[in-house]
């Protein structure tokens, strides 16, 4: 049961339910039945630390916004018109069965594809519609849209995706912080560095595309072009050993180290690093020399490693600096990148893994536009998929090649239900809207993939209207349609208690007490002191690509030739002479993809879209600040206004997203420039991979927004 409602506004315990690997414990004032005021973080969660992102303490502007859908909604006009009606919850999963149904007898099952990601990071909200895909057999889901190349990477040199407590910053000696804007997008991070250096004088390093504002704060900070990072740790890793400032016992005992493996080492020096990368070798010396002298060095790698076409060799190489160096052996010392892999929770029950059919296909998330379009290999080679129910996610501003996608969704024959909270792009192209609640207004269970907590985010305060949670809607369609299954019978609390009694982490009872647990691991076994996580125990220099223990769905992309060895792979998108600048779509501070572009907070700062330039590549293009320029490749363009920007490296522009695309002169967003093509070894879409063209477009004042 939820605990009563006091009259007297009180905090309360709760979890940001959003796509960070923070994934903050929350204190949230709780004014009445249906309303809350203030967000904080909460103290007594030492990863979180009474610290959280500015957009998230504003959460009483999203949560009680005026534009929140409130009732089921049916499509009157055309798609994408806008036009709709409000319909009663009985009519809208009566229709949404019928037309499911329809669907499965005309195609079979595998037409309905459940389509859903990181709205919500609550494991039953979230991860529930997968419960309905196993038990109706409907086509799976390839989840590649955010970290494959990431993940891959990282496993393939431990062997398991887990790795220090963030926390050990706190004895750290140096701090990396590489292939992540933490000021933006992990607030934590940046707070427990900022931390260790005002205790212990702790230098930060960090490695990005361009001067963001962890950059700017760093001591030290290395400005690389995008898709390079293999060259910059390969020149690293060179220095390293060529001073004798390897631990070499260490990787004698824990790694596959090898005469071939220094022997290419040999080969890539700073200067060659340099010629690639664009830090200065003496740069690349002195970085190299400063880690040498400090053992206990904590990398924290990032998720923008997972939006390169060579991420996953990217990853790896960085991944094997800490590893030469022998950090892991020190408190402080050694790599983190995602805790995912070690909660151990068990999912069965939530996501009816036990029903799963294998012969099912799985469609890559990354590859809606051409699956929607019937590309016969994106649909495995089957039938057209004619009926898309979605949660969590926005696929019409944030999935790549926004052409596709948007004249995938405008087809006539395919019916979409869409559950949100707004009405966001993909809910305006629905044939069904329906209204969902907030992380406050529902029970839910979360992981901390940025740490070690598991987190219990309860119910708060009453939904607005007739809005319902994800977990409500699935099992009303589930009644509907036929599918069976016990988990359609729980309530989210009874799935929360489950999930942690099976896997040994308590129980639901437990983790009311203080809205936590922490699962932080012992110091051996986080430092890999028995062994890395590969059968023979050692981190891998020379990782099996084919092989990589970790879930995937085949080999894809160009796999056959990635390197043996760290390197810089030379498959990225790079510039030639019809597109001269590499584009960026890093993230911007106040958005979290598309979600808070509709809070008022957000909008302010954040402004209109922009191109950032290098104010020499805007003179050689003949433009100024506040120019509307065009930017563009094969797969469309966009109008982004100019702002001079000079922490950049000439030839590389920054686009900070995910503005919707009506935010937009023309109404074509950022993700129409930016490709789907899978990959190389799993899959994974290339957001901030893009050669582009540019040139100057008109005056804003002749142009209009859409």
């Amino acid at each position: 049961m939820n605990a009563p409602f006091s009259p007297k506004p009180a905090f309360r315990t709760s979890v940001c339910p959003h796509d960070c690997p923070s994934a903050c414990s929350l204190e949230v004032e709780v004014l009445s039945e249906a309303r809350i005021g203030r967000v904080r973080g909460l103290k007594a969660q030492t990863y979180t630390d009474g610290v959280i992102c500015a957009k998230v303490a504003r959460y009483a502007e999203r949560i009680h916004h005026p534009d929140r859908l409130t009732e089921p909604l049916l499509r009157t006009g055309p798609k994408g018109s806008g036009q709709f009606r409000p319909i009663g919850w009985d009519e809208a999963l009566d229709r949404a069965a019928e037309a499911f149904l329809a669907a499965e007898r005309q195609q079979g099952s595998e037409a309905i594809w459940p389509y859903y990601y990181a709205g919500t990071m609550g494991l039953v909200m979230r991860d529930g519609i997968n419960r309905l895909r196993h038990a109706k057999k409907y086509s799976g889901f390839h989840d590649t849209i955010c970290t494959n190349m990431a993940w891959t990477g990282f496993v393939a040199g431990t062997g398991r995706l887990a790795g220090v407590d963030p926390r050990e910053m706190a004895e750290s000696e140096i701090i990396v912080i590489w292939g992540t804007n933490a000021v933006h997008t992990q607030v934590n991070v940046m707070h427990h560095a900022i931390k260790a250096r005002k205790t212990n004088g702790t230098p930060i390093v960090a490695v990005d595309v361009y001067m963001n504002e962890t950059m700017r704060q760093a001591d030290h900070a290395l400005l690389v072009r995008p898709g390079t990072d293999g060259a910059l740790a390969t020149g690293i890793l060179h220095v390293l050993l060529r001073e004798n400032l390897a631990d070499r016992d260490y990787m004698a005992r824990f790694t596959d180290f090898s005469p071939e493996f220094e022997a290419h080492l040999a080969l890539r020096t700073p200067e060659w690093a340099e010629a690639i990368c664009g830090v200065p070798a003496a740069e690349i010396e002195a970085i190299a020399r400063l880690l040498g002298q400090k053992r206990r060095a904590f990398f924290r790698l990032g998720y923008g490693f997972a939006r390169q076409r060579n991420g996953a060799v990217n990853m790896h190489a960085a991944l094997c600096i800490p590893t030469m160096l022998g950090a892991w052996q020190h408190r402080g010392g050694g790599a983190f990148h995602s805790n995912s892999g070690t909660f151990g929770l068990r999912k069965t029950m939530i996501e009816g893994l036990d029903v799963i059919d294998r012969s099912i296909r799985k469609l890559d998330q990354s590859r809606i536009g051409d699956i929607l379009l019937g590309e016969p290999h994106a649909l495995r080679h089957k039938g057209p998929v004619t009926a898309l129910f979605i949660q969590n996610t926005n696929p019409v501003s944030v999935a790549p090649e926004q052409e596709k996608v948007k004249k995938g969704f405008a087809r006539e024959d395919l019916f979409t239900v869409v559950h949100e909270q707004f009405m966001t792009e993909t809910a305006a192209m629905a044939d069904l809207v329906l209204p969902a609640t907030m992380f406050m207004e529902h029970d839910d269970l979360y992981q901390g993939g940025g740490h070690t907590h598991l987190m219990l985010g309860p119910k708060l305060i009453e939904p607005p209207g007739l809005c319902r949670s994800n977990h409500e809607v699935i099992v009303g369609l589930a009644r509907r349609l036929g599918a069976e299954h016990p988990g359609f019978d729980m309530s989210p609390r009874e799935h929360i208690d489950f999930a942690l009694v099976q896997a040994g982490q308590g129980s639901l009872e437990e983790i009311e007490k203080e809205g936590f647990i922490d699962t932080d691991p012992p110091f051996e076994r986080a430092h890999y002191l028995a062994g890395f996580g590969h059968r023979d125990g050692r981190f891998h220099f020379s990782p099996n690509w084919r092989k990589v223990p970790l879930a995937n769905d085949g080999l894809m992309g160009p796999w056959e030739t990635m390197p043996r060895f760290p390197d810089h792979w030379a498959v990225i998108e790079a510039a030639d002479a019809a597109h001269p600048f590499r584009l960026v779509t890093a993230p911007a501070r106040s958005f979290l993809n598309s979600t808070f572009n509709e809070t008022p907070g957000s909008l302010k700062k954040e402004g209109e879209p922009h191109l950032l330039l290098h104010p020499e590549d805007a003179q050689s293009l003949g433009v100024v600040e506040g120019d509307l320029l065009r930017v563009h490749n094969p797969r469309g363009e966009v109008i982004l206004k100019t702002m001079l920007f000079d922490g950049l490296r000439r030839g590389v522009v920054i686009a900070e997203s995910i503005f919707p695309n009506a935010a937009h002169r023309g109404g074509k967003g950022i993700n129409t420039l930016t490709g789907s093509d899978p990959v190389a070894p799993h899959g994974g879409a290339a957001f901030h991979d893009n050669r582009v063209a540019i040139a100057k477009a008109f005056s804003s004042e002749a142009c209009p927004r859409t």
